[in-house]
């Protein structure tokens, strides 16, 4: 792969975005279970590229005072994006505070980089993308050890007569995965349309109450969280790593999932089984990145476990099924499956995985707190994370990330770039095809060459 020039950043403003003076009164939020479990996990980081054939002059003078306005009136309904995690001292549980005058941190930046080169599916420096992306304003440290941290900071890149990007850092603790692209869509859907009025859109719902939590989940999870500490961040370092964006078109995906439903006849349990989009991926994605890290370490042993997690989105479901679809804050949980090598690795280790990852789907289906007690919140995770047997995924084609059109058309690309902190894949739908997938990838740039021989078999 031929090396990118060093490209260089000119910052242009740097400024914050409140919602409409007393639009929003001063507001504590508490967290729930769900919300817990993310307080010290490192920053969620998404990025969106549209075309823009214009200079830069054009973009901060017209383009630039349009985004602040829509993204002002869209925190007015989204304003924990906007307000601070407090976290004080044990015992107190921390919690959400919006103060009148609060913000999201706004950077404008201009770029050389080139921008065709960035929006590719090659290899791309994670370095140069996560230029791309801010860093959240420094914690704030009170007299009492009392920790308080802003949840959002955004970015707007702009290329000269190419293209701009739209770079966000966020909190988890404050929204999942649906809660933030449910945003998305509705600053988007302001800015293209440039309307004030907002009830036209479904709107975010933060009543917290619906949250139950019959199990005394919260103080369990906030103990977890404080214990584990701020790990991931410490261990994330993208120099030498690039990330390649992987395209399985709808009829590779159709292919697998005829394959796996073929072998029902052989294993009853099969038959049981939704075989979906998801599922197909998953277990590709989970097999052959296992394949992938065995090639790198060099270490095999049939007797080793080996693991794959996801999130479950439990909105009108499971044992929250009065909770909206629009409900705004984290309503998901993490679950794990687990495979011997010797299963995963053998000529039908796809069909295999399918089957576990859907088998415990199914499962879900009968409660996500079923098993859940003092013992396993964190041993799931704990397993999965030893050795580095472990493959996760970000994401869902369900977000419809290239839908997010704030008056510029479709995004020309869309990556989660946070994921080589998790050793994560990321997970959108195509933007080419309906039915197709768009995978995300982080690899250190000298295995390069074995990810490429090992994809190429196998898309």
């Amino acid at each position: 792969m031929a090396a990118q020039a060093i490209s260089t950043l000119r910052v242009i403003d740097q400024s914050q975005v409140a919602p409409p003076p007393g639009s929003v009164s001063t507001t504590t939020v508490p967290l729930t279970f769900f919300d817990m479990i993310w307080i010290f996990c490192c920053p969620m980081q998404r990025i969106f590229f549209y075309e823009f054939s214009y200079p830069t002059l054009h973009f901060t003078q017209t383009v630039i005072p349009h985004l602040k306005e829509s993204l002002s009136l869209t925190l007015r309904h989204f304003f924990p994006f906007a307000a601070n995690l407090t976290c004080p001292p044990s015992p107190y549980e921390p919690y959400i505070i919006y103060n009148q005058g609060d913000g999201v941190h706004v950077t404008i930046v201009e770029s050389d980089a080139d921008f065709n080169h960035l929006t590719g599916n090659h290899a791309r420096d994670v370095k140069t993308l996560r230029s791309l992306v801010p860093k959240l304003p420094s914690t704030r440290l009170s007299s009492d050890t009392t920790h308080v941290m802003p949840i959002m900071a955004i970015q707007f890149t702009v290329f000269p007569n190419s293209g701009i990007s739209i770079g966000l850092t966020f909190n988890h603790v404050a929204a999942d995965g649906r809660s933030f692209n449910h945003f998305m869509k509705c600053w988007a859907s302001v800015n293209r349309s440039k309307a004030e009025d907002l009830t036209y859109l479904s709107l975010p719902y933060h009543n917290k109450d619906l949250v139950k939590d019959p199990k005394g989940l919260s103080s369990i999870f906030l103990k977890y969280s404080r214990s584990s500490g701020n790990n991931y961040v410490e261990n994330d370092d993208p120099s030498g790593n690039v990330l390649v964006t992987l395209v399985i078109n709808r009829e590779k995906i159709e292919q697998l999932k005829h394959w796996i439903a073929t072998q029902s006849e052989i294993d009853q349990e099969l038959s049981q089984i939704r075989i979906t989009t998801y599922v197909v991926t998953c277990a590709f994605m989970w097999v052959n990145l296992m394949k992938l890290k065995e090639k790198i370490s060099g270490n095999i042993d049939d007797d080793a476990v080996y693991y794959f997690g996801s999130l479950a989105d439990c909105r009108e479901r499971f044992e929250f099924s009065t909770i909206p679809r629009t409900y705004f804050g984290n309503c998901v949980m993490y679950f794990v499956v687990s495979a011997k090598r010797s299963e995963l690795m053998a000529e039908s280790g796809i069909v295999v995985a399918a089957k576990f990852i859907g088998r415990k789907l199914r499962e879900l289906g009968k409660g996500v707190l079923a098993e859940v007690d003092n013992k396993s919140v964190s041993a799931g995770a704990e397993k999965a994370m030893k050795n580095g047997r472990v493959v996760s995924v970000a994401g869902s084609p369900k977000f419809q990330v290239y839908e997010t059109d704030f008056g510029w058309g479709r995004p020309k690309n869309c990556e989660v770039v946070h994921i080589g902190a998790y050793g994560a894949f990321s997970f959108n739908e195509s933007r080419e095809e309906e039915g197709g997938v768009q995978i995300g990838v982080v690899v250190n740039r000298e295995k390069l060459d074995l990810f490429n021989a090992l994809f190429e078999l196998r898309i």
